[in-house]
């Protein structure tokens, strides 16, 4: 039986912009032939098993977010082995689990694209870099308050990623096996 997958949407549902309603994205990808579909929270995170290829898959989900909503978003997937690993790969210190975060990319990062981002000042924000994923810890009011940005990150490590925090990454985990 293939495993469910949690699918990872980029900037959705951030007031009144790329509007996704959760009860809506379920329809689209249950009609593109998901199983087992449910999503949690508003904020475009959707649990599901694939017909087929996972990263085809997330293909088909932007196109559809597209199509039917007009929002353009990424859609990047993880096992729950995967989100497991990433969870346990986060060493740095965690004061408040929503202060700290995994974003999560979809491809390996450009290696040249990491250097450029270690090299650049972030104040507000400490991160490593671990495979697919950076690992973030934000200070002072946290994301708000950083210099280390989505569009910063998207542009030098040449992929698409979207964040989540240590909160909402062990949520998923825990759904995505139950």
């Amino acid at each position: 039986m293939p495993d469910r997958r949690v699918v990872l949407l980029r900037a959705v549902n951030l007031g009144a912009r790329n509007k996704v309603p959760m009860a809506r994205l379920r329809e689209l990808v249950e009609s593109a032939g998901a199983t087992e579909v449910s999503t949690f929270i508003a904020s475009g995170n959707l649990l599901c098993v694939p017909p087929g290829d996972a990263a085809d898959f997330d293909r088909t989900v932007e196109r559809l977010v597209l199509d039917d909503l007009g929002v353009t978003t990424d859609a990047i997937s993880r096992s729950a082995s995967e989100l497991l690993a990433a969870r346990e790969a986060h060493r740095l210190p965690v004061d408040d689990p929503k202060l700290s975060a995994v974003w999560f990319l979809r491809d390996d990062p450009d290696p040249a694209g990491v250097a450029a981002l270690r090299e650049r000042e972030t104040p507000g924000a400490e991160w490593e870099h671990v495979g697919r994923e950076l690992h973030l810890r934000y200070t002072g009011n946290g994301v708000h308050d950083s210099k280390l940005t989505a569009p910063l990150m998207n542009r030098l490590l040449g992929t698409p990623g979207t964040g989540r925090n240590l909160t909402t990454v062990e949520k998923l985990h825990a759904l995505a096996t139950s």
